[in-house]
């Protein structure tokens, strides 16, 4: 008896053909791949066969013993307990949607929070089959056409040229209405689309604004621009008043977090649609977001007509609520028709991470660069306490290739590069390569040695948008001039901080560092003392950052 052949529909291939696995007691269970998910099987009842090896840390799995349809029906099976890592055959069940999917830790995965979807599955024990689980269909099991099922492709790294954690806030409120509603979804999926979302790239999640604020997904949730689009599409239309304050409010405070996703030194964006004007007010809404550290875009669409400005609480409501009023963070399109030309010219500036102003603080938009010194009289067991007074300031600040950058260079009469800002990207790796600085040993020039720092080191980063400072750790006198070098940091918009220990002169440490000397010179007689002023040039550093964007 010939099996029956049912359609599977797959994002971006062809119409492919499966064997059914209920046409007849014999059917074998249909092979997939790791990540099938249960919405590429549409079928109430099927029988699969998961492959052996699937990489754990990779599965979107999406609640517990009901899955949402999006999950991977393998990453189910193994989150269920109902196979193990090595494989095996599946039993499918469809199921209608639901609201609220748990998140749940099982048998290796740990499984996402949803709050809703429109389709859903569970699993059980499939029927033993002679067939290896492979992933590897049975020459039986081929359609006859000679077509092959297409590997689902592994999660993509993503647009690492655009680093932001975005929330669109999408307008759901009846002023709106259902129609606009969905072409509104629709102008956010090309958005998407176009971002690059992946591991390393861009990642997104939405928050509806209505009469109450939803959170439709985080952005731990999807990391695929794929998965994305199913997600926006799902969303419902809520009705109610157009409290966009409300939900930006909301979004600032409850949506960027670790456990839902938010990376440590990406920028934070909230991207507000207003269709027409919020129905309260924004402002507040606006300082809130700028307090947690989060860009705020406003994209307006349809601005109220002269006859209607009487109903706006506030007409300048967009200035009063964007990261700042410069322009860059405005946003206008004159409908929801025809929109496909304003996608790129967004994106671009979702992209542009240079101009998250809101999101700069100390510990990310800075380059600190050390200066140590390695003189004969440091000694190799005190040069281990300098690097060690160097690391603990280094971890303190959020180290990334769009965040936070550090150097250091090792002086006697000569000068070391250690490593320049551009050599690390990764906390671990700055903090790897400090401990593993070797002791020159030598004399002592440290009016050269800032000379050096600032053309070598500062030169190739003088267009980086980050405050540079300089920390240099001395103990004793120098052999040449250090105010006039200094002078020239000073001049070349880098801060200096200096650090004596020992025989270092008061007047030397002075002369080396910024104004007011008092806060940014200091002293120890021992180099045990160095740890009590890690604290206070993390302070001053935070200080000067916050002064210099007033």
């Amino acid at each position: 008896m010939s099996a029956a052949w049912i359609p599977v529909f797959c994002l971006g291939v062809s119409l492919l053909l499966l064997p059914d696995p209920t046409g007849s007691e014999g059917a074998v269970p249909i092979p997939i791949t790791c990540f099938t998910r249960g919405l590429d099987i549409r079928k109430e009842k099927a029988d699969v066969l998961c492959p052996g090896g699937c990489p754990l840390e990779e599965f979107s799995v999406f609640g517990n013993i009901v899955y949402a349809s999006v999950s991977s029906i393998c990453g189910a099976a193994i989150h269920r307990g109902v196979i193990s890592i090595s494989g095996g055959p599946v039993r499918m069940y469809s199921l209608p949607g639901r609201e609220n999917y748990s998140s749940v830790d099982a048998n290796g995965i740990r499984s996402q929070a949803l709050s809703r979807w429109s389709a859903s599955f569970t699993v059980t024990k499939g029927k033993t089959s002679t067939q290896e689980a492979t992933g590897q269909a049975a020459s039986t099991a081929r359609p006859p056409t000679g077509k092959q099922l297409k590997k689902t492709p592994e999660k993509k790294t993503g647009n690492k040229d655009c680093k932001a954690d975005i929330a669109f806030l999408i307008d759901g409120s009846f002023n709106i209405g259902q129609r606009r509603f969905n072409l509104q979804k629709n102008f956010v999926g090309k958005v998407a689309l176009m971002l690059g979302i992946g591991m390393e790239g861009p990642h997104v999640g939405l928050v509806q604004a209505s009469e109450h604020p939803k959170i439709e997904f985080y952005l731990k949730n999807f990391t695929s621009a794929k998965d994305v689009l199913f997600a926006v599409k799902e969303v419902g239309f809520r009705g109610g008043n157009s409290n966009t304050g409300k939900a930006l409010k909301h979004t600032a405070q409850k949506f960027f977090t670790a456990d839902t996703g938010m990376r440590k030194g990406i920028p934070k964006v909230v991207v507000v649609f207003i269709d027409g004007w919020p129905s309260d007010d924004i402002e507040e809404a606006g300082i809130v977001a700028r307090e947690f550290g989060v860009n705020v875009f406003i994209v307006s669409v349809a601005k109220p007509i002269p006859e209607e400005l009487g109903m706006v609480q506030d007409v300048a409501f967009a200035d009063k609520a964007v990261c700042r009023n410069n322009g860059f963070f405005s946003y206008h399109m004159p409908n929801w028709f025809g929109t496909t030309k304003y996608v790129k010219p967004l994106v671009q500036k979702l992209c542009s991470h240079e101009q998250m102003m809101c999101s700069k603080t100390c510990y990310n938009s800075v380059n600190i660069a050390f200066l140590i010194d390695g003189s004969s009289s440091v000694g190799d067991s005190n040069f281990r306490l300098v690097l060690e007074f160097v690391s603990n300031i280094a971890k303190t600040f959020e180290i990334s290739d769009i965040g936070a950058k550090i150097a250091a260079v090792q002086f006697t009469y000569d000068q070391r590069t250690e490593f320049s800002f551009t050599d690390y990207s990764t906390k671990e790796n700055v903090l790897a390569v400090i401990r593993s600085i070797r002791y020159m040993s030598g004399g002592t020039a440290t009016g050269d040695a800032i000379s050096f720092t600032v053309r070598n080191v500062f030169g190739p980063v003088r267009d980086s948008p980050n405050k540079n400072f300089l920390v240099i750790v001395t103990d004793g006198q120098s052999y040449d001039d250090v105010g006039g070098p200094a002078a020239e940091a000073h001049d070349a918009g880098i801060t200096i901080f200096s650090v004596g220990v020992a025989w270092a002169p008061l007047d030397d440490l002075k002369d080396m560092a910024s104004k007011p000397k008092e806060s940014h010179a200091f002293f120890t007689r021992e180099f045990t003392g160095l740890e009590p002023i890690v604290s206070d040039i993390i302070r001053g550093i935070c200080r000067d950052f916050l002064e210099s964007q007033q």
